[in-house]
C-alpha cells in the first residue's frame, strides 16, 4: 500500500491550501506566544518571528520537493526511502506527533476556558463536546474539513478590531531599543515561537487530496506568509501595549489585551473572544486528528473511523486522569523543541535520501 489514489470528487482546489495552512498555524498559541518570546528576545522578538517564518518556507519547499518526486503522502515517501518496515516506523512517529499536537491544542483551549470562564465545569465535559464535533466534521470528509478551515480564516480577522482598539492605550516608545539582542537571543526567540508556526507540515498528509497538487505550493507559501505577518503584528501591538516586564509575566497577553475593550452593549468582551476562538481552534484539532487517523488507515488498512474513535478515547482519558497545568507544560515541551527539531532535521534528510535513490535509478 505504498501508493495512494484519491478520487477526484474528494479533492479540493489548490487555492484552499492557503486556508488549510493559515488556519492550522493560527490557533491557541496566538493567545499566549508573546510571553515566551519576550523573555529571550524582548523588543527584537519580531525578528525571531520572521526567522521562524523563513524556516517554515524552506520546509514547505522541501515538502513539495519530496512529494513531487514520490507521489502520495509522507507514508509513501517514508516507504520509498527506507522500505516498508523502517518507513512505517517513521510514519508512526509522524502519527504520534499529529496526535500529541491535536491533544495539546484541545487541552490548551480547555485550560483557557477553565481559567477565564467556567472554572467549576469538569474538563472532560468540554472534551466530550469538542471530540464529538471533531468526529462529526471528520466524517464529512476532507472537503468538509477544508470548508471549516476556510470559515475559520475568514472569521479570524476580526482580531484587527482588538489590535486597533488596544493601540489607543499604547506607548510606542516600548518598541525601543531596536536591535538590542544578540543572535543567540534571537535564535532562542525563534525556538520559542516555533510552536505558533507549526501546522504547515499537515501538507504531508493532505497533499493527495489537492487537485493538481504541484500548483498549490504558492498557496501554501501564501498561507505561511499570512500567519507570519499576523503574528508579527500581534507581537508589535503587544509590545507597545504592555511594558517589557508585564509582557513577560502575562500568561495570555492577547486575551488580557481584549479585556480592555468596552462597548455599550457588551461588558466582558474577552468572553466573546474565548467563545469565538473555538472557530479557529476546531480546524486545528480536526486536521490533526484527521491526519493521525488517516495515517493509521494507510499503514494498517483499516477504516478511518476506528483509529479516530481510539484517539478520541485516549484524549478523553488524558483529560479525565492527568489534566492539569503540569501535563499541558509537558505536552508543550514534547512538541517544542523536540518535534520541531525532528521536522527540521528529518525532512531535509528524507529529501536527500529520495533524491539519491532517484539519481541511482537514472544511472
Amino acid at each position: 500500500m505504498n501508493h495512494v489514489e484519491v478520487k477526484e470528487k474528494y479533492k479540493v482546489s489548490p487555492f484552499y491550501v492557503i486556508f488549510l495552512v493559515h488556519s492550522m498555524q493560527t490557533g491557541v498559541g496566538v493567545l499566549s506566544f508573546q510571553r515566551v518570546l519576550a523573555k529571550p528576545a524582548g523588543t527584537d522578538g519580531w525578528i525571531s518571528i520572521l526567522l521562524a517564518g523563513l524556516i517554515v518556507h524552506i520546509l514547505i519547499w522541501i515538502i513539495y520537493k519530496i512529494l513531487s518526486i514520490v507521489p502520495g503522502d509522507i507514508i509513501s515517501a517514508n516507504n520509498h526511502a527506507f522500505g516498508k518496515w523502517i518507513g512505517n516506523f517513521f510514519s508512526l512517529l509522524f502519527i504520534l506527533y499529529f496526535l500529541i499536537l491535536g491533544m495539546d491544542m484541545i487541552i490548551s483551549y480547555i485550560n483557557v476556558i477553565h481559567v477565564w470562564m467556567f472554572a467549576g465545569v469538569a474538563s472532560w465535559a468540554f472534551t466530550v463536546v469538542l471530540l464529538l464535533l471533531i468526529y462529526y466534521i471528520n466524517t464529512g470528509g476532507f472537503r468538509t474539513i477544508t470548508g471549516i478551515a476556510f470559515l475559520s480564516v475568514i472569521f479570524s480577522y476580526w482580531i484587527f478590531f482588538v489590535l486597533i482598539y488596544a493601540m489607543k492605550y499604547s506607548e510606542f516608545t516600548n518598541l525601543l531599543p531596536i536591535f538590542d539582542h544578540n543572535l543567540l537571543d534571537i535564535l532562542k526567540g525563534t525556538r520559542s515561537t516555533s510552536l505558533t508556526m507549526l501546522g504547515f507540515e499537515m501538507i504531508l498528509m493532505f497533499y493527495p487530496f489537492i487537485k493538481d497538487a504541484k500548483t498549490s505550493q504558492k498557496y501554501a507559501h501564501g498561507g505561511a506568509i499570512a500567519t507570519t505577518l499576523l503574528t508579527v503584528l500581534i507581537y508589535l501591538v503587544s509590545l507597545i501595549f504592555y511594558s517589557q516586564k508585564q509582557l513577560e509575566l502575562t500568561i495570555w497577553p492577547t486575551l488580557t489585551m481584549t479585556s480592555i475593550v468596552e462597548l455599550p452593549f457588551i461588558q466582558r468582551f474577552e468572553y466573546i473572544e474565548i467563545s469565538w476562538w473555538a472557530i479557529f481552534v476546531i480546524p486545528n484539532m480536526t486536521i490533526c486528528l484527521w491526519a493521525a487517523s488517516r495515517g493509521i488507515k494507510r499503514i494498517f488498512n483499516v477504516q478511518q473511523k476506528y483509529p479516530l474513535w481510539a484517539m478520541s478515547i485516549i484524549i478523553l482519558l488524558t483529560n479525565i486522569f492527568v489534566f492539569d497545568q503540569d501535563s499541558l507544560s509537558v505536552l508543550n515541551k514534547i512538541i517544542n523543541p523536540y518535534a520541531v527539531l525532528f521536522l527540521v532535521l528529518y525532512l531535509p534528510l528524507l529529501l536527500a535520501i529520495i533524491y539519491i535513490k532517484k539519481r541511482r535509478k537514472r544511472l
